[in-house]
Formats: structure tokens, sequence, C-alpha cells
């Protein structure tokens, strides 16, 4: 059995929420660059983008995260488009952080850049860290078991999240 938790206009408020929350910390940027995990993050990237543009001048690139959650090896992270990152601050994102194994992955192509700072940003957080990582902007943060499962769906780019 699923139950629906957060329905698209609460999300869309979320993600307006977190889009002034990175504002705030990145208010005197020119630039940022989005790194969106594959598969649900890239639309919440592209929501947050969108939103932020909406709000400020900053300027916004989208970069997609290709990895293997379930074997994320660092190796066999992709970057598209390729683009040089020298100087420049990474949010990265994803629409669940659970014990922070993806993201640490993540991580790695942008820590042989030289980037001026890696932020990230989800919109749930499960809170079972595994690994040093935390959200530096998070749209909801849930208390749930290690059974509990958390699906983020995506519909004709409405976003609704479940626990099941």
């Amino acid at each position: 059995m699923r139950t629906k938790i957060v329905d698209a206009v609460q999300v869309k408020k979320i993600i307006r929420r977190m889009a002034y929350q990175i504002f705030e910390r990145n208010f005197d940027g020119k630039e940022l660059v989005f790194a969106a995990i594959s598969g649900q993050g890239k639309e919440v990237a592209r929501q947050l983008a969108e939103e932020l543009s909406a709000i400020s001048k900053i300027k916004v690139h989208l970069l997609e995260v290709e990895i293997d959650k379930l074997n994320p090896l660092p190796s066999e992270v992709i970057l598209t488009p390729t683009s040089k990152l020298l100087g420049k601050t990474i949010i990265l994102v994803d629409d669940v952080l659970n014990t922070g194994r993806t993201l640490i992955y993540a991580m790695s192509p942008f820590l042989v850049q030289q980037v001026k700072s890696i932020q990230v940003a989800v919109l749930v957080d499960r809170n079972h860290p595994s690994y040093p990582v935390n959200a530096d902007f998070k749209g909801i943060s849930l208390q749930t078991t290690l059974q509990e499962h958390v699906s983020v769906e995506i519909e004709k780019k409405k976003i609704n999240i479940y626990l099941a």
C-alpha cells in the first residue's frame, strides 16, 4: 500500500522555497551549475532552476550526472554536457537523500575540477546517513524506517511524493 504524502501543488511551493534558500546563500554569485542526478533529480533541478530564474538574475546552467544508483562507481560517473567548471559553484540535485551513497559518488567529477563549492539540494531527506553527506537545501525531512520506501513520481512535469 502506498500513500501520497505530498501532492504536486505542495511540491511546487516546496521547490519555490528551496529556490529562495539557494538564492539567499548564493545571492552574490553571477552563475550556478545545477548538477542533476539522472532520473527524477533532473526534473527537480529543472524546476529549481526555473524558480531561481524567476526570482533572481543568477544565470543557471543545467548538467546531468549519470550514475548507476544501485552500484555507483566514481569512474563511471558521466556529466552531460561536459563543460569547464573551474571556480564555479555546483548545486548537486537529487530527489531523495537516503544513505548518501549516490551523492557521495556523484561528487567525484567535481572534486578534480577545482570548483568553488559543492552544495546539495534534495526534495526529500530520509535521514538514514551511511556516508558523510548532508543536504544544504531540503524540501522536506521524513523520519522513516529502512523498510519504508519513498518514491518521487513525475507525470506531465508535476511531482508527487509517495510513501510505501
